[in-house]
């Protein structure tokens, strides 16, 4: 089965690898020729990760990078586009899709956050348009959001949730199509109080991160929040809400930290400066630390 992915960037890599190590045939393609130069030259290195993963390497998979849409397209039974966070950008790239490809195949959107039901309004085939949102680093992190949007038929649903079982994969099924879906939603929540904590002079941002690295995210990476509550206890749970839930950040903008440094060009990682500057050094050590230990994080997991 032949798979499209539009829009290499950042995930890209990742997210091809781990289609064709499920024996499927992935063909990818970014407008921007640096992109895809660049997603090109990350795929050994998330390979080798893989490896490091131990995941089995099935029959009949492989990936191409081409230099034209109509080539990553052409007889693709699923086509995941990827490009930047934009309705129009996206809907753009749908309208050239669509004459492209059969009737039958799927589009899947790997949007963060934006609505299903308002990516749709640009098909013809709306009933053949879902969202399939990975979480970054796709190849490390086995779990995909499913959402449907208002005119999603239920086939397309069930096959891409079967393409995600048969890469060994966990789907989630999000119910409603409401913007950030789940994973983001609580994400974002989280960012927020983070940093509003570290504006407001509570905490510095490395111990912020040492408390929710060590506290918190160590235990949801094995107690879920679901899970967290009956361990702690309702009546615990009910108690510090009734109190706490007040004092929570609520704001409805960005963060005026977060809009600085924006502005200045400072974007993290990839511009080597964010909430902290980076060496070249440090962030290729970064990068390759963080890889190992998600992969024994998700081993241990697996394991479990």
């Amino acid at each position: 089965m032949r798979i499209a992915i539009i829009g290499l960037g950042t995930m890209g890599p990742g997210m091809a690898a781990t289609l064709a190590r499920a024996g499927l045939e992935v063909r990818g393609f970014d407008v921007s020729a640096g992109a895809a130069e660049r997603a090109e030259a990350m795929l050994p290195v998330v390979c080798n990760v893989l490896d490091r993963l131990g995941r089995p390497v099935e029959a009949g998979g492989s990936i191409t990078i081409c230099g034209s849409l109509a080539d990553a397209v052409e007889n693709a039974r699923f086509v995941i586009e990827n490009v930047p966070e934009t309705v129009d950008v996206k809907h753009a790239v749908y309208r050239e899709i669509e004459p492209l490809v059969a009737d039958h195949t799927i589009i899947a959107s790997d949007t963060s956050g934006i609505p299903i039901t308002k990516l749709q309004t640009a098909l013809v085939h709306p009933e053949r348009m879902i969202g399939m949102h990975w979480s970054n680093p796709p190849h490390l992190i086995p779990m995909i959001e499913v959402v449907c949007g208002e005119e999603t038929a239920p086939a397309t649903r069930d096959t891409v949730v079967a393409l995600i079982e048969r890469i060994g994969y966990r789907p989630v099924i999000v119910k409603k199509d409401v913007p950030g879906f789940v994973e983001n939603r609580i994400l974002y929540a989280i960012m927020r109080e983070a940093l509003d904590l570290v504006e407001k002079g509570v905490v510095e941002p490395e111990d912020l991160d040492t408390c929710v690295s060590w506290g918190i995210g160590y235990k949801l990476a094995v107690i879920g929040p679901m899970a967290l509550l009956d361990m702690a206890g309702l009546d615990i749970y009910r108690s510090v809400a009734s109190f706490l839930n007040a004092e929570l950040s609520d704001r409805k903008d960005v963060a005026p930290l977060i809009e600085e440094k924006a502005a200045a060009g400072k974007l993290g990682l990839k511009t080597g400066e964010g909430l902290r500057a980076y060496t070249a050094e440090e962030i290729k050590a970064l990068q390759a630390e963080r890889a190992k230990k998600l992969v024994a994080v998700r081993k241990a997991l697996e394991g479990s």
